[in-house]
């Protein structure tokens, strides 16, 4: 799920879907120690839900409040928002102090 989809459920509805998803995750666990998962990197993903809507969950008790934001309007700041590529360094190249 994604955090903007999970900021347009209920408090109630985020605390429901946090218990199904951790009673997934426990059958999955308990499953992956008898045989093998077809999908092992659910677990994965049902830990990073869970973490997901806690922490929306929290903000919410906190009231903090986030707008959501939509990616057709960026940051406003355009081409020269962005990050230029940072080069490797050269094998055996360190920096020195200038004396």
């Amino acid at each position: 799920m994604r955090a903007d989809e999970i900021r347009e459920l209920g408090s109630d509805d985020i605390t429901a879907r946090v218990r199904e998803l951790e009673e997934e995750r426990f059958r999955l666990k308990f499953r992956s120690a008898t045989e093998p998962l077809e999908d092992p990197l659910r677990l994965r993903v049902i830990r990073k839900d869970v973490a997901r809507l806690k922490t929306i969950l929290h903000e919410r008790t906190q009231g903090i409040v986030r707008e959501p934001t939509t990616r057709e309007e960026g940051s406003g700041k355009g081409e020269e928002g962005k990050r230029k590529a940072r080069r490797p360094a050269k094998k055996g190249a360190t920096k020195t102090k200038a004396r």
